[in-house]
């Protein structure tokens, strides 16, 4: 499959246009998958070809993951219709969180990977559903939304935590990030990642992760402290320490290997789908 493109990005201006683009590859990948596995043909209309929009079908999606007994498909539909209206970034956190998974993850080939099947995308998605309800003091069903995440997507995110765009949790089994937790944009984690506390300290007591970290799988940060941008945390490491920008550590305790000051950031959210609008996902499914 190719990716590559003109780099042109000044000549995509509007989040409409962007929003259009997403939502025809989406339904054309849709068609060409119920073609090839008819089987799955209630579930490619359901939730794609049966829908009016990329957002609406987003959310008719994640619902559908979560419904029980106790709460119904309607209900988690509804609340992410009302806070998509009062709250522009929960739609915009949608587009940048694909655009990160297409752009990021190797194993992911098509949009309909991510937007069906991929609990880490769904997960962060319901994340900024849960951090909007807390907002509004609506924490009951904040945390209950939390426990069917965790339960459905083996992924705890805590209402609270305050998460950016364009954000990759790559398999996200046994993701635990905490209340005070703060994750910028563009940052990839891997499954096992833990943004915890100490257990010795009160109030402000997770993580500050910046724009463009990496943490590898089963790593572990804790306390209040601060990962600099474009960082890089080893697979299965413990870090207790504030880490420089462009810094990777490794180890249990995580101690700097190597810092790379020249180290090029990872392309912003922004930029990737810019290039989508752009090129019209003109590439081989």
């Amino acid at each position: 499959m190719s990716r590559s493109a003109p780099h042109h990005l000044s000549l995509v201006s509007t989040q409409a246009e962007l929003t259009d683009a997403l939502w025809h590859q989406l339904r054309r990948e849709a068609e060409a998958a119920q073609t090839a596995s008819p089987t799955l043909a209630p579930l490619f209309l359901e939730s794609i070809l049966n829908q009016p929009d990329f957002p609406t079908a987003a959310f008719h999606r994640i619902a559908a993951r979560l419904r029980n007994d106790t709460i119904s498909h309607s209900i988690i539909f509804q609340a992410f219709q009302q806070a998509s209206r009062a709250d522009a970034a929960l739609v915009l956190g949608l587009k940048a969180d694909i655009a990160a998974v297409f752009e990021r993850d190797p194993a992911c080939e098509r949009l309909i990977e991510p937007f069906l099947y991929f609990k880490g995308f769904h997960a962060i998605q319901l994340h900024r559903l849960n951090h909007w309800l807390w907002k509004q003091g609506e924490r009951d069903l904040a945390l209950y939304l939390q426990s069917r995440a965790s339960e459905v997507f083996q992924a705890d995110i805590h209402p609270a935590a305050r998460i950016g765009r364009g954000i990759l949790l790559d398999h996200a089994t046994g993701l635990v990030i905490g209340e005070t937790a703060e994750i910028g944009d563009d940052v990839s984690l891997l499954q096992g990642v833990t943004l915890g506390g100490t257990g010795k300290e009160a109030g402000d007591r997770h993580p500050k992760i910046r724009r463009g970290v990496i943490i590898g799988a089963g790593a572990k940060i804790l306390g209040n402290i601060e990962v600099g941008e474009d960082a890089r945390i080893a697979a299965g490491s413990v870090v207790l320490a504030p880490v420089p920008p462009r810094t990777t550590v490794a180890g249990v305790p995580a101690r700097p290997v190597r810092m790379d000051q020249g180290a090029a950031s990872p392309r912003s959210a922004d930029e990737i789908l810019a290039e989508m609008a752009y090129t019209a996902f003109d590439y081989t499914i």
